[in-house]
């Protein structure tokens, strides 16, 4: 796998920084413990199965062995957290840039972190960061994606059979796709702050929950709303019920469609 990999990535800066794993809890923490030890951007960790794999809220994300993509990478933007609120919504893009590079498929995101085809789910983004509290600027950041890819409909735990799906590729095409996924992370880490805008625009045409009726979930308050955009930092725009609008920023918000996962 890890051969295959370097070959799709002939030449490319982060060839060499890639630590590949059969089974970890997570690729997250493992990136955080090479981050806090000094490992430079673009610092990649892939595992063939994850034990503990896990989304927003403390989700968790079914990581079957030979059957996904489960990677995060390091990176070390010199910047204040607040300049990097948009991350998430750039490691989408990227990631369904990927897919569509490598596959013919392109995937749409549901706010703010999934990857999603046909109404189910795709894969999904956990961003995380650290901040140095000497300059109060990011001392690192973790971008993790995992995507479905060759898994059939049964090969799903039942309980997330009717709102998951996959690429339904062969396994031997996954390298090419991982190695797809880490150029397009590398764009993405080149051009995210020069073409922010251009980046949220196509997160914005991709973006399946602008438009859709809503309920917003915060602990055991629900509201519903329709979505109506997002603004510049990745923020979803929304109307409520009695007519006025607000920003929802991602933090420990849930997004539900009305009538479904989307």
């Amino acid at each position: 796998m890890l051969s295959q990999i370097h070959q799709h990535l002939a030449g490319h800066p982060w060839q060499d920084r890639i630590h590949w794993f059969e089974t970890l809890d997570s690729t997250n923490n493992c990136a955080k413990e090479l981050a806090r030890n000094g490992a430079a951007e673009g610092t990649v960790v892939i595992a063939d199965a994850q034990t503990g794999g896990r989304g927003r809220l403390g989700r968790s994300f079914s990581s079957p062995a030979g059957m996904g993509i489960y990677l995060s990478v390091i990176l070390r933007p010199d910047c204040q957290p607040e300049e990097l609120m948009h991350l998430t919504c750039a490691a989408g893009v990227a990631a369904s840039k990927a897919v569509q590079e490598a596959t013919g498929i392109q995937p749409s995101i549901k706010w703010t972190n999934d990857l999603v085809l046909g109404k189910r789910k795709l894969g999904g983004i956990l961003t995380e960061i650290s901040v140095d509290p000497n300059t109060r600027k990011i001392a690192w950041a973790i971008v993790g994606i995992g995507i479905n890819c060759c898994q059939k409909p049964a090969d799903f735990p039942e309980d997330i059979r009717q709102i998951a799906c996959s690429l339904s590729i062969q396994h031997e095409d996954v390298p090419m796709l991982t190695a797809e996924l880490i150029k397009q992370l590398s764009i993405m880490r080149r051009d995210m702050f020069a073409k922010k805008e251009q980046i949220m625009s196509t997160f914005q045409n991709l973006c399946i929950t602008i438009g859709q009726e809503i309920s917003i979930v915060r602990g055991d308050q629900v509201r519903h709303a329709q979505a109506t955009g997002i603004d510049a930092d990745g923020a979803l725009l929304v109307t409520l019920a009695d007519g006025s609008t607000e920003a929802v920023a991602s933090g420990e918000v849930s997004i539900r469609g009305m009538y479904g996962y989307v």
